[in-house]
This record gives C-alpha cells, sequence and structure tokens, in this order.
C-alpha cells in the first residue's frame, strides 16, 4: 500500500473513531449512559456497526474510551489555564472553574458523573482520575498549609465533580455553589 493511502486510511480511521465519541457525548445527554446502546450510537454516528466493534470491541470499552477522551480534554485546558499560576488558592480556584465551566458546555457529562461508577471499566478509571487530579493538586493545599493536602484534593475533586452536577441540573453556572467551593479552599 502506498504511504499516502496508508496515511488516508489512518485518518479516515481517526475521523470515524472521533465521530462515534462526539456521537455518543450527545447521545449521552439524551438517553443517559444506560439508554446509549450500540445501535443507537451507530445511527447517531452514520457508521456501520462493524466499524463501532472494529474501533472499540465492545460496549464497555466503548464507555471507557468515551469517559477518557471527555476527560483528556478537561485535563488539557485545566493545564492549560494552570501554566503560568504558581501553587496555592487562585490555582486552585482556576482549575475548578475550568472544570466547572466544561462540563456546562458538555451536557453529556452528567451522565458520565452519574451513571459511569455502575460501569467497573469505567469506575477504575474514574479512581485513577481522581487520584491523579489529587496529586496535580497537593503542592497547592501544602502551599496552604494544609495538614492532609493530598486527602484536600481528593476532596476538591468530590466537591468539584458534586458542585458540576449541581449546576447541570440547573442548566446554568450557580453563583453560591461556586463561592462555597471557593471557601472550602480558605
Amino acid at each position: 500500500m502506498p504511504p499516502q493511502q496508508a496515511v488516508s486510511r489512518k485518518a479516515a480511521a481517526a475521523a470515524t473513531r472521533t465521530k462515534l465519541i462526539e456521537s455518543g457525548l450527545r447521545l449521552a445527554e439524551r438517553t443517559g449512559l444506560t439508554g446509549l446502546s450500540v445501535n443507537l450510537l451507530v445511527d447517531e454516528a452514520g457508521v456501520s456497526k462493524g466499524s463501532f466493534f472494529h474501533h472499540f470491541g465492545d460496549r464497555a470499552s466503548y464507555l471507557l474510551a468515551l469517559h477518557r477522551e471527555f476527560h483528556d480534554r478537561i485535563a488539557e485546558q485545566i493545564d492549560q489555564a494552570l501554566v503560568d499560576l504558581p501553587p496555592g488558592r487562585k490555582r486552585l480556584i482556576t482549575g475548578a472553574r475550568v472544570y466547572l465551566d466544561i462540563c456546562l458546555q458538555q451536557r453529556g457529562i452528567r451522565a458520565l458523573l452519574l451513571e459511569a461508577r455502575a460501569e467497573p471499566a469505567v469506575a477504575q478509571e474514574i479512581s485513577r482520575r481522581n487520584a491523579d487530579f489529587a496529586r496535580k493538586f497537593k503542592p497547592d493545599f501544602e502551599t496552604l498549609g494544609r495538614r492532609h493536602p493530598l486527602e484536600s484534593a481528593q476532596l476538591l475533586a468530590a466537591m468539584t465533580a458534586e458542585a458540576a452536577l449541581i449546576e447541570l441540573a440547573h442548566g446554568a453556572a450557580v453563583t453560591a455553589v461556586r463561592a462555597a467551593l471557593e471557601e472550602f479552599l480558605g
């Protein structure tokens, strides 16, 4: 196969995978994860069932990929927002706000936040992500002089996810929730 043709096939495969992920995020908002069937997904994405199974193997692998893709995007945007901020309160608040704002922009996250823990592979991924988050923000809590900086960062992860659920239920940012989150940070 000529190199140009191989690149073209890889690009087409990547486009199909992206289409399936984007379709899943849209559907998750309407159906939740429990209603997100392979048939509904391939119809929404406009691809064959064979394409789905080629890219993901099964529904559980797909849900894991969906969760990872969304949270990779969030992590990237949080990292960009924090790049020039020294450890401390402002950095923590900025990270939480970016997370909350992104969740409001992508309403399908509600299903990922609420229902994903029922999927064993996704539950393990959530635990891993939360541990990564806690390690990332541990130095911020050390700077604040917290006696238990890692545990404080773990609680911030849980509170921020809960704040996102509250805002998603309201369909908008909730000033009091964000203020309460900031109060936790001192």
